[in-house]
């Protein structure tokens, strides 16, 4: 099969032909249609996470149909569309994964990290961490629920029951989250790029009742902030924008260092908090509600040869919504 391989952080992408995985106990091989392209691949590939498979097919937002089953499988029928996400294997038996909290398992393994992911025509997962996928968008539109969708779903959760709601990094989790925060009767506040009116635009069609840079102050205070740019520097800055009593959720795998701050930002019982990885839980509840809302992604895809292009593109902050790759 064709792939798109990471052989060392840093380095390109290379295109190779592989040979076609083969599922084992309780995995199930998926044809790969559609894989997105998230931020964290870019952090896997640029170095910024620093335990990879190597070599390693990158990619977690993978759509495709089930084209063999492993022994043991009975959740899914060949020809069965699923969605295989970032998180692809906890233990099971460490503190957190007996306490409900997977996410943060001591012994994890992540797709398209240590787990080969859907930048290739194949891919094969653990039965038990992937997903029926809804009806109502094609394979293109549904790849970025994956991440975009499940992570920022865990992000704006974590923010609490909110009135006002600030979103940092107008990228391909904040324009999903934006359709759910209006879904569930929240005013949400984009920040930018000081500059970005297209992105400012986007935002306001999506829902937003205010969309400005990020060195901009919202119109009124805010009762929580979401940072989903991998930026230290808008710490402060949402810090600022929000109530006393509010909270700052940072949504992002990798950040850029958080500057030194007055400690009067933090006063007043304002929150900081991070968000790791997701729960099988989360994806079942956010693909349950994701047709309800109903979230339209905006997407753009391109050949699985263009990884790389893709990959610059994420970097330079050329996009609204999200790429997808099509093998």
């Amino acid at each position: 099969m064709k792939a798109m391989l990471l052989d060392a952080p840093g380095a390109a992408l290379r295109l190779a032909d592989i040979a076609i995985p083969e599922p084992g106990p309780k995995q199930v091989r998926v044809k790969v249609a559609a894989c997105g392209v998230c931020r964290t691949d870019l952090h896997v590939a640029d170095g910024d996470l620093t335990d990879p498979k190597l070599p390693i097919v990158p990619g977690h937002e993978i759509v495709g149909r089930v084209d063999k089953t492993g022994p043991g499988v009975i959740r899914f029928a060949i020809g069965q569309r699923v969605g295989i996400p970032w998180l692809g294997h906890t233990c099971g038996s460490c503190r957190y994964c007996r306490d409900g909290r997977e996410n943060l398992c001591d012994h994890p393994g992540f797709t398209g990290y240590q787990i080969d992911g859907g930048y290739a025509e194949y891919a094969v997962v653990d039965a038990d961490y992937c997903f029926p996928l809804p009806e109502g968008l094609g394979d293109v539109e549904a790849a970025p629920l994956l991440c975009a969708g499940l992570i920022g779903y865990r992000t704006l959760r974590m923010a609490g029951p909110v009135k006002t709601l600030g979103i940092y990094g107008f990228g391909a989790a904040a324009h999903i989250v934006a359709q759910v925060a209006r879904h569930q009767g929240m005013e949400a506040y984009a920040f930018t790029r000081p500059g970005d009116t297209a992105a400012q635009v986007f935002a306001c069609e999506l829902g937003c009742v205010w969309a400005g840079g990020s060195d901009e102050r919202p119109p009124q205070p805010l009762d929580a902030a979401l940072v989903f740019a991998p930026v230290g520097g808008l710490v402060p800055l949402a810090l600022e924008a929000v109530r006393k009593g509010g909270v700052v959720v940072l949504g992002g795998i990798h950040m850029s260092e958080i500057p030194a701050m007055p400690y009067a930002l933090l006063w007043e019982e304002r929150v900081i908090r991070s968000v790791a990885n997701l729960t099988r839980r989360d994806a079942e509840e956010f693909l349950a509600l994701a047709p309800r809302v109903p979230v339209r992604t905006h997407t753009t895809a391109l050949p699985l040869a263009k990884a790389n292009e893709a990959l610059d593109r994420l970097r330079r902050g050329e996009l609204t919504g999200a790429l997808v790759l099509v093998p």
